[in-house]
Order: C-alpha cells, then structure tokens, then sequence
C-alpha cells in the first residue's frame, strides 16, 4: 500500500507545482553568475593581476578563469572561498550589490583595457600633486592634438 501512495504523489504534479517556472530560475542563476564573473574580473582588475596569475594561484588554467569571469562556467563554493583568499577579501565580496542590481559597479578606467588600467594605476601611484597635474595636463593636450581640439572648443562655449 505505501508504494501506490508513493506513486500517486509522485505523479500528482505536486513536486512541479514547488517550481513555478524553471526558465525563471535559470535566468536567476545566469544573474548570480554573471554578478560573481564581473566582481571576479573586478578584483582581479583592482589587484593588478593577470588572469594567468590568478589561474596559477588557484591552480587553474587561465582559461577557466576566463570562463569563472565570463560566466561560462559557474565557480563552486569550494573555488569560491580559494578564490577570495587569493584575492584577499572576504567570499561575501562576490555577492556585494547583488540584491537590486544589474550591473556590477564599474571602475573609472573601464577595467578591460590594460593600457588604461596601467596608466590609472601609475598615475594614482604618483605622490606628488604636481607632478599629476602635468601628467594630466599632459595627456589632455595629447588628446586635443589629437582630436584637433574638437573637445576644447565644445567646452568653452
């Protein structure tokens, strides 16, 4: 008798009925994952660190920490908890702005372009006031030659 009760519920409909729409639940994990890749690549991005570096502290090839950052592949508690101590904060970094959020808050140079993740890092390394303010006047005028001023002109109107 407990095996036709046992069948009965199992094709009742009610173990479906505790997941609304699964299609939902996927799209909310794609956004948890998406959210943790783009704090991993943050980090990683504010520590100055290459993915290959990061990759052989984790020991990892870079290529799945190309996927852990892309969400291409999601990243398990275990990877998770090596992860923030590789990168130096707490596992709760990860989930930092999640609730309510889209994106992940970006850095002032973009975080992706290396050139300008080096230029800011050096720059904000740079102690003297005076020397910052003719390295940016520097590239400032740099940028109107370049842009044959088109940027100047637009702002002193």
């Amino acid at each position: 008798m407990i095996q036709p009760q046992a069948q009965h519920l199992a094709g009742s409909g009610r173990r479906r009925g505790a997941r609304n729409n699964r299609h939902d639940d996927d799209d909310t994990i794609q956004h948890i994952s998406d959210h943790i890749g783009a704090r991993i690549r943050a980090r990683r991005t504010e520590l100055g660190i290459t993915q290959e570096q990061l990759a052989a502290a984790l020991g990892v090839s870079y290529q799945q920490v190309q996927k852990y950052e892309t969400a291409a592949n999601r990243i398990s508690a275990g990877r998770l908890y090596a992860l923030a101590r590789a990168c130096h904060v707490d596992t709760s970094y990860f989930f930092d702005g999640l609730e309510g959020a889209t994106t992940a808050s970006g850095l002032p140079h973009g975080g992706t372009n290396r050139t300008a993740i080096d230029l800011v890092r050096n720059f904000l390394a740079l102690e003297d006031d005076a020397l910052r303010g003719a390295v940016a006047g520097l590239l400032k005028a740099l940028r109107e030659q370049h842009d044959g001023g088109a940027d100047h002109k637009a702002t002193s109107s």
